[in-house]
């Protein structure tokens, strides 16, 4: 083939004005283009909104998610500036909701000393992804009314809609299809965001209203990060009280609360800069994990539960069963993210400061509760003496020494593939041994694997890593997957970059799927945050007809199809078992026709508390939980006589 060797040129170098990078290039900005990167629109306006109230102005804001999936945010701080920008020569609304890098960030002497969402990029990020974004300001007695469409491309001229005696501002937009996957809001997402921004906010009055379903809920705590704690650690049998810790160095401000909790058996720390949560932690995260481990092994020297001889307390043990919020606000001269969406702070002075007023606060309240030092040291211990158990456990299941778990008979249910390539292999969690023969005749040997499983296994929501080593089905699934369990887990070293999980369409299916889950969640949580585990989607019917067959996940598509074909023979699967290979291979298995479900953590929070309702031992905010979520109506307009008459 001919190489055109003009082909690269002066020509070819663009030169991408205003808002037209971040059209082109939205995931440098908002992270994706899927629902994670349309709600981080949101973010971007209501995190300006908290600046001011961060700020000392305003102490009230409010969310409206309106019929058309546009997003209003109101707020009652001062109100973006509204004269001419004396350099750029433009209204100042215009200049930082269409100009990137333009805010009140920059000048610390009238802008925002503290910050986490900036009145420039965020702004001007979300009228560049916007179909429209409609500015009404509030301020020095007039309101100001101002429209930017089509990504910022048109710019409607500011109006004085009149006077006004309140002051702040109000933004709606609406997302452009165009731009991203999905357009609809989700209400719990944003609920759930915008109650964390009210608890860090002592006094900040959240409301949101969604006029879609005529839903309202309205946030304010007074007792911001303790009432934070208690809502995350309902139902797990808290040790103490949870207290709150505070201090001031250079600026940066830290306040903390922790709580530890009998019925825990994992870590659960949040972390927040400038009101922004810090999902991937960050030298906040450092010199917090840090600072406990010093005082409680300092605390359990200086009272003799640890001798001289003894090692050190591990860092791990001592934060197993630890919910902590930590919440930080550093001023702009000092404030380093990882990337535009800032889920990681970079400040190296924060982990010092945080190390050194988390370890004071710390010390100070081991010392005046004694009896809840002695029982964190106490559980901590536990937790080192349970991990060398499981380790020694880990060592007998890989020598085949274990003897109630016999994982060499199980594993050798496993039916491997027969490529060596992880990235390219799947494994398939199958319910039962009529499903897995099925699986095993409709895989695709080359790089699909099976492993059945007989019955539920153990729910690990609240059981020890040594009682789920004793556990044969899940011994079973550890070796199969190969990436070690607990501390030695590490998701890279996954025998499968998809684990599915296959169980029948019905209530049991549902049930081992949540253990399933459970299990993933509590101890190979990296699995799901790194988007390796899936579940299959099998049908419900098959629908013949007189030239072929098709296929119906719903109820809905089933009534389609009938309609569609008319003379047809329904065959209702009630389980996985009742499917021969084909039909397994060509409706669930075959990566060309089947639908897979990618599992992923949202809220790592929202996500550990519904699993401690629902798989925990307390009843009755299982039952709350449930009537409040579960619908139970039934469609009186197609039933199972109507199925069956086809059958």
């Amino acid at each position: 083939m001919a190489k055109n060797v003009n082909s690269y040129n002066e020509d070819s170098i663009q030169v991408l004005q205003g808002l037209d990078a971040v059209r082109k290039r939205p995931g440098m900005y908002i992270g994706s283009t899927d629902a994670k990167g349309l709600h981080h629109l949101v973010w971007e306006i209501v995190d300006n909104a908290i600046d001011e109230a961060l700020s000392g102005y305003g102490d009230k804001i409010i969310v409206n998610i309106h019929i058309d999936n546009s997003i209003e945010v109101i707020d009652n701080g001062r109100g973006i500036p509204t004269g001419m920008h004396k350099t750029e020569h433009l209204p100042t609304p215009q200049v930082i909701f269409n100009t990137l890098h333009a805010g009140g960030k920059f000048d610390e002497a009238g802008g925002y000393k503290v910050s986490g969402g900036l009145h420039g990029v965020g702004s001007s990020v979300v009228n560049a992804l916007s179909e429209w974004l409609e500015l009404t300001i509030h301020r020095d007695g007039k309101i100001y009314h101002q429209v930017f469409k089509n990504g910022g491309k048109i710019i409607e001229k500011p109006k004085n809609l009149g006077d006004t005696k309140r002051t702040g501002s109000a933004i709606k937009f609406k997302p452009d299809p165009k731009i991203f996957s999905s357009t609809i809001f989700d209400y719990k997402t944003i609920a759930t965001r915008l109650k964390e921004s009210a608890f860090l906010i002592k006094g900040l009055c959240i409301e949101l209203n969604d006029l879609r379903t005529k839903k309202s809920v309205s946030y304010l705590f007074q007792n911001g990060l303790v009432e934070f704690i208690n809502s995350l650690t309902q139902g797990k049998n808290p040790l103490h009280d949870a207290p709150f810790f505070v201090g001031n160095s250079q600026g940066i401000q830290v306040e903390a609360s922790i709580q530890y909790c009998e019925s825990a058996y994992n870590e659960n720390i949040l972390s927040f800069v400038n009101n922004i949560r810090t999902r991937d932690g960050g030298t906040h995260e450092v010199g917090f994990r840090t600072a406990m481990t010093r005082a409680i092994n300092d605390h359990a020297r200086m009272v003799g539960a640890l001798k001289d001889k003894d090692p050190n307390l591990d860092g791990a043990d001592i934060r197993e069963g630890l919910t902590a919020v930590i919440s930080i606000r550093v001023p702009e001269k000092l404030l380093q993210f990882e990337g535009q969406t800032k889920n990681k702070l970079g400040t190296p002075e924060a982990k010092l400061i945080v190390e050194q007023i988390i370890y004071d606060n710390v010390k100070t309240f081991l010392a005046e509760r004694g009896q809840i030092a002695n029982s964190i040291i106490s559980k901590s211990i536990k937790a080192a003496k349970a991990k060398e158990a499981a380790r020694k456990a880990r060592d007998d299941v890989r020598m085949g020494k274990q003897k109630m778990a016999k994982p060499a008979n199980l594993i050798g249910k496993l039916v491997p593939p027969q490529t060596k390539n992880p990235q390219l292999n799947e494994l398939f969690i199958v319910e039962g041994d009529s499903a897995g023969g099925s699986a095993k005749l409709g895989r695709d040997s080359k790089f699909q694997a099976i492993l059945p499983l007989r019955g539920k296994v153990l729910n690990t929501a609240k059981v020890k890593l040594e009682e789920v080593l004793k556990n044969e089905e899940l011994v079973s699934l550890i070796n199969a997957i190969g990436a070690g369990i607990g501390s030695d887990f590490d998701y890279t070293k996954s025998n499968y970059r998809r684990i599915i999980i296959m169980t029948d369409a019905d209530t049991d299916g549902a049930h081992i799927q949540t253990l399933l889950l459970t299990f993933f969640f509590r101890y190979m949580r990296e699995l799901i945050e790194n988007g390796y585990i899936y579940i299959a989607t099998p049908p419900l019917y098959k629908i013949s007809y007189k030239t072929g067959h098709e296929y119906a996940w719903t109820d809905e598509e089933l009534r389609e199809k009938v309609n569609k074909y008319k003379n047809v023979q329904i065959q209702r699967y009630k389980g996985l078992g009742e499917m021969n290979a084909t039909q397994l291979k060509e409706t669930t298995m075959d990566p060309a026709n089947r639908t897979l479900i990618q599992v992923e953590i949202s809220e790592v929070s929202a996500a550990e508390k519904e699993m401690m309702i629902l798989m925990g031992d307390d009843v009755d905010p299982r039952r709350e939980w449930i009537e409040t979520n579960v619908s139970f109506d039934f469609d009186d307009n197609f039933t199972l006589e109507d199925v069956e008459q086809y059958e």
